[in-house]
């Protein structure tokens, strides 16, 4: 019925994939920030963008400024970003989102989209949105014939990393001690603290480590894509309808639904290209329809 050559398949099934990594890895911190301190976090994709320009300026834009000494490599950047992104994330929790917590979720949701279109202005004035581009660490570079197709080592790199880095997220976050306070944490913060435990320090870097997340995937995110103002903005609104499909405020969902939905993603492009920007919507739909807590939601 379709005459598709395998290797043309499993090419864009692993773009899918990487696509599906990088919406895991956004929605799993959009799902902890929403879970454990119910904000919407509508900066996140702006986030996602500010470090993949972090690792860009690190690697291109310092060693013209201050000399090739200072050039920042991929894996510096790696560390440096998301450690620098979640730092802002923690000012501008300390500094604005702690006064919206008693509030509807609606203020924090616009509080966020201002944030967003305040980072996407700054970055758009200095950089333009025409786009540049961050070469693979040398250590990356090339790929693997493995006979039914060819893979670049940096893109299985991507898939390996987030696989990785989701499991020990939702590991710390679901069978630890230290995950167990937090969930304790938003269903009676003041019993907690009662007992001790620092609650708005808690809250502070929970949603500093879910935006660390977002770092974490822009700079992964630099070699394959154009680095850009508008790059966070263009993935959000799929990781957003990830985060309803998983279940808000579900890790696990976060982690199942981004991986598939890429999947899925990039099977549409090679069987109906047309429908490939939106089936996600399509799915979020049913799923809203017939599941509204989402897939890995708990009904209430």
């Amino acid at each position: 019925m379709f005459d598709i050559p395998m290797q043309s398949l499993l090419a864009q099934l692993l773009v899918g994939l990487i696509n599906g990594c990088f919406y895991a890895m956004l929605s799993m911190g959009l799902a902890i920030i929403f879970g454990l301190l119910n904000i919407i976090n509508f900066a996140h994709g702006a986030q996602f963008m500010v470090a993949a320009f972090l690792a860009w300026i690190g690697f291109s834009q310092l060693p013209l400024l201050l000399g090739p000494e200072f050039k920042i490599n991929f894996w510096a950047a790696l560390v440096l970003a998301p450690l620098i992104v979640g730092g802002l994330g923690v000012l501008l929790e300390k500094t604005l989102l702690k006064r919206l917590y008693h509030l509807d979720h609606l203020y924090g949701l616009l509080l966020t989209f201002g944030v967003s279109l305040v980072l996407e202005g700054v970055f758009r004035h200095f950089y333009g949105i025409s786009g540049a581009s961050y070469d693979p660490p040398a250590l990356l570079q090339g790929g693997v014939d493995l006979g039914f197709m060819y893979l670049p080592l940096y893109r299985g790199f991507v898939v390996v990393a987030s696989i990785l880095i989701c499991g020990c997220t939702w590991f710390l976050f679901e069978k630890t001690r230290l995950g167990a306070l937090l969930r304790a944490g938003t269903e009676n913060p003041k019993l907690l603290q009662a007992f001790g435990v620092n609650i708005p320090l808690m809250i502070t870097l929970t949603y500093g480590f879910g935006v660390g997340l977002a770092g974490i995937a822009g700079v992964l995110a630099t070699p394959i894509m154009q680095v850009n103002p508008l790059m966070g903005a263009n993935l959000l609104n799929i990781v957003f309808a990830v985060v309803v499909i998983g279940g808000l405020g579900s890790i696990l969902g976060a982690v199942v639904s981004g991986l598939a939905l890429g999947l899925l993603e990039g099977l549409t492009k090679v069987f109906y290209p047309e429908a490939s920007t939106v089936v996600v919507f399509v799915i979020m739909a049913v799923v809203l329809l017939t599941r509204p807590a989402g897939l890995f939601g708990k009904e209430h």
